[in-house]
């Protein structure tokens, strides 16, 4: 029998049909909506007359355009309001189950899909969203759809999809004290660039890979899409299992043995091919943080933006724009610039683990004067949850805004934003220009990072 890798394995048990030379006809087994990317495909649907095939197999929440002040009800942006109340309309409809403010699950959609219980080793996940490979931390094959792709999945649960090229990521090494699951994701996309993994589904070896808690194994898949990657995913395991267990959605007791012998066949076999294998040796990484504008624009925080002249020749003129945008200097530290906002949030890093981070960094401390720091839970049950361990008054007494679940300052697309000219320190996954607001700059980092430069002010 030939070795397969997981990918491989996925692959073959959700292919419905297959034409030589021609695109997949592929099995999605869940779907997940948020109020930004779902409204023209719910138009498609209701313009053709179509029913929605498996509504069950669907799961909504608002998440993106919505605010995270206390008085969120409110949406005072009309477009916003618009693309909320149409969710509402379209999820009542077509009885999608929806988790609306107050919910107690209402958050980002790839936060509360894992903390439900609902992402599952072996599945097929979509969601017009390109964060989606969040969900491959759990051994998924998971990624971000097109609008009309997913009118295909509401009237037929399938979508046609050629076979992904398989890239194993090898982590070795221990990570040092203050380095972070976001560090080393960040280290891969400095080394291969942002689009070394064009075509790819990454898979993410290694005992580092190993040592991680779920939460961080989710940003790592979270990030495989800043280098080019259709998907990241890391095959299941005993921490897998112990995170799922228990969930609102997890398997029962009575299926819970037979659906973990399941997914323990989830594994790349020993002599398995990959397309392209990149090892990291972690011994030696310091933090890391962005100085350009996109995310192979990095550096570890000991060292200097680089030189122009000695970067490759191919990435030279995207270099100099990118530090014209910034306002920033090539073979200058990077420690030491000044920051005037920081945020921790967003599907990336916005978890209850993320929280703990900056918590134990902020507590007896106060943030810089002339630093607005913004720290948003990923969810409604990440809220809660960091009230109960009193990470809320860790928070505001250190002088940190502490807001309502929702995407907030990952994107300028709701009432939080960076004003133009105005420099962050980010926990999120994009640092692209004016993704935070118009005219603004954003360098991306580990929370424990944007922690310590909100105290420090630079």
């Amino acid at each position: 029998m030939n070795a397969k890798n997981i990918v491989t394995k996925i692959w073959e048990k959700h292919v419905v049909y297959q034409h030589e030379n021609h695109p997949a006809v592929f099995y999605i087994d869940f779907t997940l909506l948020h109020e930004v990317t779902s409204a023209q495909a719910f138009a498609e649907i209701v313009a053709r007359d179509l029913p929605i095939l498996n509504p069950q197999q669907f799961l909504a929440t608002i998440d993106h355009s919505i605010p995270t002040r206390k008085d969120r009800q409110t949406i005072h942006d009309q477009l916003a309001k618009n693309q909320v109340e149409k969710l509402r309309e379209n999820t009542q409809k077509f009885a999608i189950p929806f988790y609306d403010f107050d919910s107690g699950h209402q958050g980002i959609v790839h936060v509360i899909g894992p903390e439900l219980g609902i992402t599952q080793p072996g599945m097929t996940i979509v969601c017009g969203d390109s964060h989606t490979a969040t969900h491959g931390a759990f051994g998924a094959l998971a990624f971000g759809i097109g609008t009309s792709v997913l009118s295909h999945v509401m009237a037929t649960s399938c979508i046609l999809l050629r076979k992904p090229k398989v890239l194993r990521a090898v982590f070795e090494g221990k990570l040092q004290e203050s380095v972070y699951a976001k560090d080393v994701i960040m280290k891969l996309i400095g080394e291969i660039g942002s689009a070394g993994g064009t075509g790819y589904v990454i898979e993410y070896t290694g005992a580092a890979i190993r040592n991680m808690s779920m939460e961080e194994r989710m940003t790592i898949c979270n990030m495989s899409i800043e280098c080019g990657a259709i998907a990241g995913l890391i095959a299941p395991d005993e921490t897998t299992y112990a995170y799922i267990k228990g969930k609102a959605f997890s398997p029962k007791e009575e299926q819970w043995q037979s659906a973990v012998a399941e997914w323990q066949d989830l594994c790349s076999d020993t002599d398995a091919q990959y397309d392209k294998t990149v090892v990291i040796d972690l011994d030696q990484l310091q933090p890391m943080v962005t100085w350009g504008t996109n995310l192979e624009q990095v550096v570890s925080i000991t060292d200097k933006i680089p030189r122009i002249a000695d970067l490759p020749d191919n990435k030279q003129a995207m270099a100099k724009q990118a530090l014209d945008y910034v306002k920033l200097q090539e073979d200058a530290p990077i420690a030491g610039t000044p920051v005037d906002w920081a945020f921790i949030g967003s599907c990336t890093s916005g978890r209850i683990e993320d929280l703990r981070i900056a918590a134990s960094i902020l507590q007896g401390k106060k943030i810089h004067p002339q630093v607005t720091f913004y720290i948003v839970p990923g969810s409604e049950t990440v809220l809660q949850q960091a009230q109960e361990e009193g990470l809320d008054q860790i928070f505001t007494t250190a002088g940190a805004d502490f807001r309502m679940p929702g995407c907030s300052l990952c994107l300028g697309m709701n009432d939080d934003k960076i004003p133009e000219g105005r420099r962050c320190i980010s926990s999120t996954n994009r640092n692209f220009v004016g993704r935070q607001g118009s005219g603004s700059y954003t360098h991306i980092a580990s929370p424990a990072t944007v922690a310590a430069s909100a105290i420090a002010g630079k």
